[in-house]
């Protein structure tokens, strides 16, 4: 496919998928519950991009993206509560006063959420990036709880709110902002995967000592790498708190990194595009398409049993039992979209169902 066409390609489907934001943003009342599925999928996507930034470029088994999540989203509110509303939310403690009139503008506290992460992550990066494996996967799981114990435990109440959270974060005006950040976040994070410094994160998840051989310092591409994916993380957590409109310790609980993961190794240790679309596919089916297994089914007035409350969840684990069964590397694999790739794939079906159609023949026969 010429180049050209492609670029036309690209322009069609940006196009048409902003006047889809478009058009579900002026209906919003009949369209709440797409759009809400749109804005968390997209934040999704940026924390998984980040996470597999992290486990799947640099090949770093990391499972704190909640405590970074945490940290962002708590720095970003604190600094965007309206001053007005604070009293109203720290109402049983009080305010410490060094915060009492912190304030920046949304974007810059977001960005504040983020760097703040980063900075947790680079404090603690020199010393748990030396464990490999499942030692460094405990280590950062176990800072992700810490940082949640000390967000909740009461010597932080005039900071963090403790039990009580945070309440008032200021919300996203609309989908199409929610979707414009994601995608600069995303974007960053691919020029950064085809830059040198990605092509040394790919060399150390192939062979460190064949990427130490070849002069790259191991530590600080590992650190790098860490405390740019903590950046993200730490964003997406301030995004997260954006969509919530508030926030406590119980959000970012161990399930929410397990949530990530599982978009990651869904979509492909080691695809952008895959982290992209597993989230809107594994939101949307724990959302929406599933929810019928939760409600009763009546058929000539007899009920199906097994059909309540629950229900969707397993199905939801069937399902992905299924693809990991059929899809070992993820949807995407290592690959990334390309409308070339796209071309083969359709031109291919009618050969893999011939295929099917002549094994069966010969079964018959």
């Amino acid at each position: 496919m010429k180049k050209t066409t492609k670029t036309i390609l690209t322009i069609i489907t940006i196009a048409a998928f902003l006047a889809i934001i478009l058009v579900l943003q002026s209906n919003e009342r009949d369209n709440g519950m797409v759009i809400t599925i749109l804005e968390k999928s997209a934040i999704y996507a940026v924390v998984a991009v980040s996470m597999n930034l992290l486990n799947g470029f640099t090949g770093l088994f990391s499972l704190g993206q909640a405590g970074f999540m945490a940290i962002g989203a708590y720095t970003f509110s604190i600094l965007a509560i309206p001053v007005a509303s604070r009293a109203n939310v720290y109402y049983a403690t009080g305010i410490n006063p060094i915060i009492e009139q912190a304030s920046l503008p949304i974007p810059l506290a977001m960005i504040a959420g983020g760097l703040m992460a980063a900075l947790f992550a680079a404090v603690i990066g020199y010393p748990i990036l030396r464990l490999k494996s499942d030692y460094l996967a405990i280590a950062t799981l176990g800072f992700s709880e810490i940082v949640r114990a000390i967000i909740a435990s009461p010597q932080m109440n005039t900071i963090t709110n403790g039990s009580f959270g945070l309440k008032k974060i200021p919300e996203f005006p609309n989908l199409l902002v929610v979707i414009v950040v994601a995608a600069i976040c995303i974007g960053i994070m691919v020029l950064l995967i085809n830059s040198t410094y990605g092509r040394a994160f790919k060399a150390i998840r192939e062979d460190e000592v064949a990427a130490e051989a070849m002069g790259i310092n191991l530590l600080h591409h590992k650190e790098t790498a860490f405390v740019i994916s903590s950046f993200f993380a730490g964003i997406g957590g301030a995004m997260l708190a954006r969509f919530m409109r508030s926030i406590d310790s119980n959000t970012f609980k161990i399930a929410l990194t397990y949530d990530i993961l599982l978009i990651v190794v869904i979509g492909g240790m080691g695809s952008v595009t895959g982290s992209i679309i597993a989230s809107f596919l594994v939101t949307a089916s724990k959302e929406q398409w599933l929810r019928f297994f939760d409600e009763p089914l009546i058929i000539g007035g007899w009920t199906v049993p097994f059909f309540k409350t629950g229900l969707r969840m397993v199905v939801f684990s069937i399902l992905l039992m299924v693809v990991v069964l059929f899809f070992r590397r993820g949807i995407m694999g290592q690959n990334e979209f390309s409308w070339d790739g796209l071309v083969r794939l359709l031109k291919s079906i009618p050969d893999i169902l011939s295929g099917k159609i002549k094994k069966k023949k010969k079964e018959v026969v």
